[in-house]
Formats: structure tokens, C-alpha cells, sequence
């Protein structure tokens, strides 16, 4: 059995460097959605890697919610360069859409959440959510080579899927209730979009500072053509 760095080299894209070797500054910035106008201070280095407490679920029933904490967890993991999808609240972002714009995948989420937690159980002896690391990297090593069982229409879809969606709710405007703290702009280094942008910003030079502010903080973007606080 391959030992736990021939793992992280085998998941490739699970892993924080392989993540972002793939995706790449430009492909993060893709998945960001918002226009900020204005300007705060970087968030503190408290702020950003702490873990936040489990948010109210809206969707997702506790069994399924504490599978996807722990799925999110390893497709952006925190380790030592800094805070993932667990900081980010990549969970809740999917949970709350799940309410909403992607509420058409509400059961391909709870047959896939459940399939996940059964090849889990054959497979190790646990529930996805209990596994070691290692042991939740090799259920999805078999889920994106699609070598696991039980998932309709395969485990590669759904892998895909969880994948697309930890990668919004990490980089995506705080509105939508992930990146939490803005966690996942600063884990790439992005500085926030601006309306305007110099040819000093395009090199980025010097150092851009950071804005920190949710589109739909500013009543010119607000929906609804008023104020309309987000609810991270």
C-alpha cells in the first residue's frame, strides 16, 4: 500500500500544491465573483486560521454535513503554509446552495454523500467523516479514478462535482457564504478586483494593497437596486 507521500503524490490536485500548480493564480481568479470598490485592512493572521464554528445547516441533514466537512477538508486541506476549505467555509457555501441556485443537485448530493460514507465502510471500516487522512485521501484517490463503487451515474462525476464546488466555495465573493474571512483570496495572494486597473497594477508592482469587501457591500452592486447585507 502506498505510504502517505506516495498518496499526496498519486491525488496530485488534492493536495495544496498540486491544487494550485493546476490551477494557478489566474484560474483562481476565474472563480472569484465579485467587484469590489473599496478598501479595508488584511484580515489578521488570527482571523484567517482559526477554524470556524459549524454554521446552521439549511440543506444538508448532520450525517451528510459532516461528510462534506470532511471531504472539503481534504481537497483543500490546511497544513502548515496556511488556512483550506474548512476555514474558507467551502462546506456551508455548498450547503446553502444546495438551497438554492443548486438545489437541482440536492439528490445527487445525498446519494452521492451516502454512497461516499458506504464505500468508506467497505473499504476501511468507518464512516468517511471518522477515516484517518490517509485513509479519506485513498477513498478519493478511488473516487477520481473512479475505481470506487456504488455511485450513480460513477464516482468520477460526483468527485468532479465535489471538486468544482470546494473550489467556489473557497475563492468565491463572501456573499455566497464561503471564503470566509476572505481566507481564500489571501491563500493565493489576490488582491480583490478594482473598476480601474493601471499598468503599475498589472505588474503588480509595487505590492498591490488588498481589498477586502464583498460586492454586495456597495449599494451601487447591491441586489434588489438597495442595500443588501451578505450573509456569510
Amino acid at each position: 500500500m502506498a505510504n502517505d507521500s506516495e498518496d499526496r503524490e498519486i491525488l496530485g490536485e488534492h493536495t495544496r500544491r498540486g491544487f494550485f500548480r493546476q490551477l494557478g493564480f489566474a484560474g483562481a481568479a476565474v472563480a472569484v465573483s465579485a467587484t469590489p470598490l473599496g478598501c479595508t485592512q488584511e484580515p489578521s493572521v488570527a482571523s484567517v486560521t482559526t477554524t470556524p464554528s459549524r454554521a446552521a445547516l439549511e440543506t444538508l441533514n448532520v450525517i451528510e454535513a459532516d461528510a462534506l466537512e470532511a471531504i472539503v477538508a481534504r481537497l483543500i486541506p490546511t497544513d502548515e503554509n496556511g488556512p483550506g476549505a474548512t476555514e474558507a467555509r467551502a462546506a456551508h457555501y455548498i450547503d446553502r446552495a444546495l438551497a438554492g441556485p443548486l438545489r437541482g443537485l440536492r439528490a445527487a448530493y445525498a446519494a452521492g454523500l451516502a454512497a461516499i460514507d458506504e464505500y468508506a465502510q467497505s473499504k476501511s471500516g468507518a464512516a468517511f467523516a471518522k477515516l484517518s487522512p490517509a485513509d479519506q485521501d485513498a477513498v478519493l484517490r478511488d473516487m477520481e479514478t473512479n475505481a470506487a463503487t456504488g455511485f450513480s451515474p460513477n464516482a468520477s462525476a460526483f468527485f468532479n462535482l465535489l471538486r468544482a464546488h470546494t473550489i467556489e466555495g473557497t475563492f468565491s465573493d463572501p456573499y455566497y457564504g464561503g471564503n470566509a474571512n476572505f481566507v481564500g483570496w489571501t491563500l493565493i495572494g489576490y488582491p480583490g478586483l478594482r473598476m480601474g486597473v493601471s499598468a503599475e497594477d498589472q505588474r503588480m508592482e509595487p505590492h498591490l494593497s488588498p481589498i477586502r469587501m464583498s460586492a454586495y457591500d456597495d449599494p451601487m452592486f447591491a441586489r434588489g437596486g438597495g442595500a443588501h447585507g451578505h450573509q456569510p
